[in-house]
């Protein structure tokens, strides 16, 4: 499907990665000094596997038991990933605040759509309160059950946003989840950075252009 410009009203942005950066050895390397040993625990222990059943909706208290069992000299360190999992979500991506504010200003609708843990989003949003209230409304696949790229959630996502796939512009991190928003009809931007995702925006007339200096 081709979109014009002018039908893209609506954003639904990515959070992690996309609005805030997100990485577990910001979280580890404070805590396992040795660089070898610290690559080698994000490798094979707390592997992206295993995190993507928290965003999937399974609560951490099974996850880390069932990998405490098969690491069991890891244990404390892997029970840290449930106690301070917001640690390893930092302040925003450069140019993202900006970039959010000044689309609120502009009244244009704005949302998130998220591969996140029930569990843990609830500390992490409370923490960035300020941050998130221009959102009319999150879609946070643990509590879904839902996960990206699968076409359920983004179906749900547009159903609970109200606003219809071609007049949305979804910005992910991950190319498989903008393409996951493409089949559904939305246009997809592939984030890499505020600056290129700003000259999308004033292409599409949702933000103005930057005056020349």
């Amino acid at each position: 499907m081709t979109e014009s410009v002018a039908e893209v009203a609506a954003v639904i942005f990515d959070v992690g990665n996309v609005l805030y950066h997100w990485n577990p050895r910001i979280l580890y390397e404070r805590l396992i000094p040795d660089d070898q040993a610290l690559d080698a625990f994000l490798r094979d222990v707390v592997t992206a596997d295993w995190h993507f059943q928290h965003d999937a909706g399974r609560p951490f208290a099974q996850t880390s038991a069932e990998l405490i069992a098969r690491h069991p000299g890891h244990a404390d360190l892997i029970r840290l990933w449930g106690e301070r999992f917001i640690d390893s979500v930092t302040p925003a991506v450069d140019g993202m605040a900006r970039i959010v504010a000044e689309l609120h200003e502009a009244s244009v609708p704005l949302f998130a759509l998220t591969n996140f843990s029930a569990e843990f989003w609830v500390p992490f949003h409370a923490r960035e309160a300020a941050f998130f209230a221009p959102f009319r409304d999150i879609v946070v696949s643990g509590a879904e059950g839902l996960v990206k790229p699968d076409a359920a959630i983004y179906r749900l996502a547009l159903e609970r946003f109200g606003v219809a796939a071609k007049a949305t512009l979804f910005i992910d991190d991950r190319e498989e989840n903008v393409a996951g928003a493409r089949a559904m009809g939305m246009r997809g931007h592939h984030f890499r950075d505020a600056g290129t995702l700003r000259k999308e925006l004033t292409t599409l007339g949702l933000l103005p252009p930057i005056p020349a200096p």
